[in-house]
């Protein structure tokens, strides 16, 4: 019973880093997922894949982990480069310094 610490990725949505700011500790499978082959969903009897604590910061998790002796690997996240500061405004503006054609 494998657990992964990690940092959450930004969505792929414009609205900014919403939920990026908590730690997750959650379990790794411990059985593959099976397909019903009557219904066709997929199902597992894991019940720890269920699982996702919320933590302030990494030591908090890690504190977690070793008292109650789960196994668990951190997983660092990547940093982001620095923005260019560009907006969808930006291609129609007067003062465009590229002249904008079709």
């Amino acid at each position: 019973m494998l657990a992964r610490i990690y940092k959450p990725a930004k969505t792929a949505m414009q609205s900014g880093e919403a939920k990026t700011k908590r730690w997750v500790l959650e379990f790794a499978p411990a059985v593959a997922r099976e397909i019903d082959p009557l219904m066709g969903w997929t199902s597992s009897s894991d019940m720890n894949s269920q699982v996702q604590m919320f933590f302030d910061s990494k030591e908090r998790a890690v504190a977690f982990a070793t008292k109650h002796k789960i196994p668990h690997e951190v997983e660092e996240p990547q940093e982001s480069g620095p923005r260019e500061g560009k907006s969808y405004s930006d291609n129609f503006r007067f003062a465009r310094v590229e002249p904008w054609t079709h």
